[in-house]
């Protein structure tokens, strides 16, 4: 019991009249706890608002998108992702790894497009750590012609990402985001080359088979110049396909494929042409100093 208490025991033993004059010498009793006000403590009801408003949001948006993701191998497409942004930020940290494996989705997004728009069945990205990222067509373009499409659309469309970075690093004068374009610029340039399975070697089959020879000389030269196991697989895989393409350029069939009308030869050669010495010039003016 406390003072308090003590002191106040026997006032109600006392008389109406005792307890006034009590109080006007003694005074009002004083309280030994704060009184509680509306709103005070913990709002649970607020928390719990907050802790499940983004499964909520995550919810809403599974359910309104979910088929479309699950229909792409979206968890698949997503581990891979997650695996090589991993892989690069052990390089350049985890921000410039972000960046150029999103530069990498953008490209290969160029050849899913394009590919559905011709209504060939084509699997999402697989991103490969240090390898870049590959999509799988169930089914090949119906000739040389429509394959060049396909394998030049991610070029453009990858070496637009990179111009937009290229932008943003003019507005704001970052070296970071010249460098990532940069780095765009390059992975789009190196898939241009002529050989089979790069990207410029798939449009080559639109222009003619001599072309693929010029690109295996020139990936070769490349490996003795900056040896590299990436570029021997390539030329492995490149030398199996070139050799398979060539073996069978007398059948039927592939006479059919690769028979393409000089105003689409023209059209493949012009854009490809062109793309490369636009990424070319974009690599120069990118160039981040040392």
């Amino acid at each position: 019991m406390t003072d308090q208490q003590e002191i106040w025991r026997p006032f109600k033993e006392l008389s109406p009249e005792e307890q006034q004059l009590f109080l006007e010498r003694v005074g009002e009793p004083q309280r030994e706890y704060e009184p509680i006000h509306p709103g005070s403590g913990t709002n649970w009801r607020n928390i719990g608002r907050k802790i499940w408003a983004p499964f909520v949001a995550v919810g809403a948006f599974l359910l309104k998108f979910g088929a479309i993701f699950f229909k792409l191998n979206f968890v698949v497409v997503a581990l891979s992702m997650i695996v090589s942004i991993g892989g690069y930020t052990l390089l350049w940290g985890w921000q410039f790894g972000l960046g150029f494996v999103l530069l990498i989705f953008c490209h290969e997004m160029g050849h899913v497009l394009e590919a559905k728009r011709q209504g060939l069945p084509v699997t999402a990205p697989l991103f490969i750590p240090f390898l870049g990222a590959m999509i799988t067509m169930k089914e090949m373009p119906h000739n040389a012609w429509r394959e060049a499409q396909v394998a030049l659309a991610g070029p453009l469309v990858g070496s637009l990402a990179a111009a937009g970075c290229w932008a943003i690093g003019w507005y704001t004068d970052s070296n970071f985001w010249r460098a990532l374009a940069f780095a765009g610029f390059f992975i789009n340039l190196f898939n241009l080359i002529p050989l089979v399975p790069l990207d410029g070697g798939r449009a080559a089959a639109a222009l003619h088979p001599l072309v693929w020879a010029l690109g295996l000389a020139a990936l070769v030269g490349l490996a003795f110049y900056r040896p590299n196991p990436f570029l021997v697989l390539i030329l492995f895989l490149g030398g199996l396909e070139v050799s398979r393409r060539w073996r069978t350029r007398h059948d039927a069939a592939m006479q059919a494929y690769y028979h393409v009308k000089p105003g689409q030869r023209v059209a493949v050669a012009v854009v490809y042409l062109g793309l490369a010495a636009a990424l070319v010039l974009g690599m120069a003016a990118t160039q981040v100093p040392h």
